[in-house]
Order: C-alpha cells, then sequence, then structure tokens
C-alpha cells in the first residue's frame, strides 16, 4: 500500500495523497518523487529533530500545484501549493499553528521562490528535495525535464559555455551549471549537508564523464 511509504502516519498519508498531486504527467514531480523525498527528511529528521507529522504533511502536499519550469508562474508555484495544502488541513481539522507551520515549509521548499525558510521543519523539506536534484536521481531528473521541454543536450559548438552565458532553456547540459552544482552550498541543517556532498560527488563525476565523452 502506497500509504506504508510513510509509516508511522499511514492514516494521514492516505487522507492527503489524494491531494499530492495535479496529474499533470509531470515524472519528475511524482508520487514517487514525494516517496524519495520523505525518505531523506526522515532521515534529516532522526539527526535534527522537528515535528514528524508536519513535515509528512508538508512533505506530501509540497507539489500539490505544479507549474512548469517554463512557465512565468514557476516562482508562485510553493505559494499556490502552501495555500491550498492550508485548505486541505483546515478540512481535516488540524489546528491554524501547524497549518502555518506546513504552510511555510511548503512555499520555503522551492529554489526558484528564494524565500529564507525559518523553522526547523521548513529547513528539513528544503534539504530533503534538493536532495533529490542532486545525485544520480536528480541527473535523470534534469534530462527527463528537458526532454518534456524539447530541450536540446547541449550546445554542439560551444558546450562548455566558454563564449555564450548558460542558458538552461534551450541545453539540458546547462542546468547543471545554472542550478544543480551549486545546491549544495545552501543546505540548511548539517545532516541533511553531509548527504548533500555525497550525491554532489556523484553529480560532478557524471558532468566530467559527459562533458569527455562529447
Amino acid at each position: 500500500m502506497l500509504a506504508s511509504q510513510f509509516s508511522p502516519f499511514e492514516d494521514l498519508a492516505m487522507a492527503l495523497l489524494p491531494h499530492a498531486t495535479d496529474h499533470t504527467g509531470d515524472g519528475s514531480h511524482d508520487i514517487s518523487h514525494l516517496c524519495r523525498v520523505w525518505k531523506n527528511a526522515a532521515r534529516i529528521q532522526v539527526g535534527e529533530g522537528g515535528d514528524v507529522e508536519v513535515l509528512v504533511a508538508a512533505t506530501i502536499l509540497h507539489d500539490c500545484v505544479s507549474v512548469e519550469k517554463n512557465s512565468p508562474l514557476r516562482s508562485q508555484s510553493s505559494r499556490l501549493a502552501a495555500d491550498k495544502a492550508s485548505g486541505i488541513l483546515a478540512a481535516l481539522g488540524w489546528d491554524q499553528l501547524r497549518i502555518s507551520m506546513v504552510h511555510h515549509a511548503i512555499e520555503a521548499h522551492s529554489f526558484s521562490a528564494q524565500i529564507a525558510p525559518r523553522t526547523l521543519e521548513a529547513k528539513i523539506l528544503q534539504d530533503a528535495d534538493r536532495l533529490d536534484a542532486i545525485g544520480m536521481v536528480g541527473v535523470a531528473r534534469c534530462f527527463y525535464i528537458a526532454g518534456r521541454m524539447g530541450s536540446a543536450l547541449y550546445d554542439l559548438e560551444d558546450p562548455e559555455a566558454r563564449c555564450r552565458s548558460y542558458d538552461d532553456r534551450n541545453y539540458a547540459i546547462d542546468h547543471f551549471h545554472t542550478k544543480l552544482i551549486k545546491l549544495t552550498a545552501g543546505f540548511q541543517t548539517k545532516t541533511g549537508a553531509g548527504m548533500a556532498q555525497v550525491r554532489h560527488e556523484r553529480l560532478q563525476r557524471f558532468l566530467d564523464a559527459f562533458m569527455d565523452e562529447i
């Protein structure tokens, strides 16, 4: 049962999972992504503390509104998801304080929103979500999204961007430089930062091998 991925909060997961995605067909922000983010968040929480139930709710609902990477509304997606999540939790009888904790965690998790996380739960969710953007899963998601956007793998004439600006809307490999290899420097928790370093090294090895092959 899918809810068992969020043990021991199966009942909460069963209530929230039907609202977790908006069914856009984006395989980089699907249920499997939520399960991976929760696995990361749970591991960080063991080392850092924090309200686990708030983390479960924030993890499951953090992508409940999905905006494509090339949309002008992209920077608003986490706020829209946070607002939707608040309504869902209110309908389940959650009190306003805990709803606000989930709202802030969701709103602050997004790289494009540029909102500093103020609470431990928000810091953990941001770290857990960004862990899924680096390492080998991050590589796979990068090229999957590039395919959805119709991007090329790289600029044939200048793959290393020596005489041009990086352009990750048109070239998948440029996204490593505009975002992915920068993420490790911004982790919020000690546990998350340690996990990130391992994945960052994998990411860098892939990038080096890719550039060598082309």
